[in-house]
Parts: structure tokens; C-alpha cells; sequence
């Protein structure tokens, strides 16, 4: 196997992480929480540990849609983007490493919840639960798990990641 081929495979360790340790959560909340309860609070009621499904997708979006157009939409559609974004990551040899981890992350929270939505008729186990204190009309934050944390921390990292090579580039102009 050659050195660049290595390079490109090796965040894909992060993949397999973000999906053992979603799915590992998501089973634990499952077996130890019933639905639609909370199971532990933290910091008061800042933090709750809770056993939910969500159908939709985030902030449960298209949850009351037809199954076919949930399984087109949510299911099908998705693997096909995901399919696609590993296609360029392995094409493009210019990602800089920390995009290719967050990239991997991005993939791994993906494919965390989609195993859901293929099998698990309930749909996506959510179980994080936290206070927003009424910040954009919320008192608390749209429950959220693992794959979910994973496609935003690492989505954030690879804006930044990519306004940072936009700012050197404009700064060697300059």
C-alpha cells in the first residue's frame, strides 16, 4: 500500500469510532432508559440523559412525512451524498489532514445514524438532552446523540479549516 493511500485511509479510524460509540450509546440508552423518559440529569436539569426516536432528521424535520418519502429522503438520498463525498475525498490530494479527520467524522456520524434509520423502525435514537435557556425561542436544545455531535463538531472544524486556507491564500496576495 503506498504512503498517500495510507494517509487517506488512516482518519477513516475516526469513522469506525463516531459509529462503535454512537451505536454503543444508542444501545444502552435503549436498554436501560424506557421511551420517553429521562434517565439521569446533570447540573440541575442543565444536562438530561433521555431515550427518544426521531424519524425525521435534525430538529425532526419531515417526521410526519410518508414512509417512502422519509426512506428516499432520509435513507437513500443521504448514502448517496456520502458515497459521493468519499469519492472526492480519495480524488482530491490537496485536503489538508485535519479536513480529512473531520471529513472521516463527518462520514462516521453519517453513517451512525443512517444504521438507525435502516434498523430500527422507531427511527434515530436521541438521548442528549440539554438547557438553552430560551436562546432562539428554545428552552432546551433539540435532543441529539453521538452521530449527530460528530457531523456538527467536525462540520465546524471543516469550515474553519477552509476559511483558514482562504485567509493565507488572501494574505499571500497581499
Amino acid at each position: 500500500m503506498n504512503r498517500n493511500l495510507k494517509i487517506k485511509l488512516l482518519p477513516f479510524i475516526l469513522t469506525l469510532a463516531v459509529i462503535i460509540l454512537d451505536q454503543i450509546t444508542k444501545l444502552l440508552i435503549v436498554k436501560n432508559i424506557p421511551y420517553a423518559t429521562i434517565g439521569a440529569q446533570y447540573f440541575g436539569d442543565f444536562l438530561r440523559i433521555v431515550h427518544i426516536s426521531n424519524t425525521g432528521v435534525a430538529f425532526s424535520v419531515g417526521a410526519t412525512w410518508s414512509e417512502t418519502a422519509r426512506h428516499i429522503l432520509f435513507s437513500l438520498l443521504p448514502l448517496i451524498v456520502i458515497g459521493l463525498v468519499i469519492v472526492v475525498y480519495f480524488r482530491n490530494n490537496d485536503f489538508t489532514m485535519l479536513q480529512r479527520w473531520a471529513i472521516a467524522g463527518i462520514v462516521g456520524g453519517g453513517l451512525g445514524n443512517l444504521i438507525d434509520r435502516w434498523f430500527r423502525k422507531e427511527g434515530v435514537v436521541d438521548f442528549i438532552d440539554v438547557k438553552f435557556y430560551g436562546l432562539f425561542g428554545l428552552e432546551r436544545w433539540p435532543t441529539f446523540n453521538v452521530a449527530d455531535s460528530a457531523v456538527v463538531v467536525c462540520g465546524i472544524l471543516l469550515i474553519i479549516s477552509f476559511l483558514i486556507i482562504v485567509i493565507k491564500e488572501k494574505n499571500k496576495e497581499n
